[in-house]
């Protein structure tokens, strides 16, 4: 495997306060080969910083969800590892190396960021009890990084077929289905910090809609193992 073959791919929308520090601090690590923004319909400068920064972009032409970008994304890099990143991690993104070593040492086949929780700061853990419990429903194991975006695969364990999920249901429902393809996960410890959701009315919107989306995932796999226990 290329040491340098690395690709990071980063869905944003509406991030020009922060993309910029993210992009660049990936360019100062000399094991990155290509860094590719999608613009997810953003309204502010967004893509002008991808551009200006000398990322390689694609802009959708409205807002279409995480995974959708993602979906467009891994379509436009062959390189032997891709990382996902979020975009408002700024100069903490130099983390991402530890996510990439193990990969490349053959240790994983994917890996995902285990972020501590800021003290004080964020929800009250509905969001996060809720994917704990549904994902060992689902797989019999846990993860306790399931809503991570800091993750990085073997681009041949990579596939579009990862990212049929909606909004806040991406990160839930692709940690599923690489456990039950038997994969092995590594969650790596790192120390990345971006934008916390607090506990005024914005926060609340945010999480109710995490809820619905990872509850809905949680339901949609319950339904279809149901039929496929009743198929055989």
């Amino acid at each position: 495997m290329n040491l340098k073959d690395i690709g990071i791919i980063i869905p944003a929308y509406n991030e020009e306060d922060h993309l910029g520090t993210t992009l660049k601090t990936l360019k100062k690590l000399n094991i990155v080969k290509d860094i590719l923004v999608i613009d997810d319909g953003s309204i502010d400068r967004t893509g002008e910083i991808a551009i200006e920064e000398g990322a390689k972009l694609i802009t959708l032409n409205k807002n279409r969800g995480k995974g959708y970008a993602l979906k467009e994304g891994i379509g436009h890099l062959d390189n032997s590892i891709i990382v996902f990143l979020d975009a408002d991690i700024g100069d903490t993104a130099k983390e991402v190396i530890k996510l990439i070593y193990p990969l490349l040492e053959d240790r994983a086949d994917v890996t995902i960021g285990k972020i501590l929780p800021t003290p004080g700061k964020g929800g009250f853990g509905i969001v996060r009890g809720l994917a704990q419990r549904g994902f060992e429903s689902l797989t019999g194991q846990k993860c306790y990084s399931i809503l991570s975006g800091q993750r990085a695969f073997k681009r041949e364990v990579l596939d579009k077929d990862l990212l049929n999920y909606r909004r806040y249901g991406i990160e839930f429902g692709m940690t599923v289905d690489l456990v039950q393809r038997n994969l092995r996960i590594l969650e790596i410890p790192i120390d990345i910090r971006h934008r916390v959701t607090g506990k005024d009315y914005r926060g609340f919107v945010h999480r109710g809609k995490q809820f619905w989306d990872i509850l809905m995932v949680i339901m949609q796999k319950k339904i279809s193992g149901f039929f496929q226990k009743e198929a055989n």
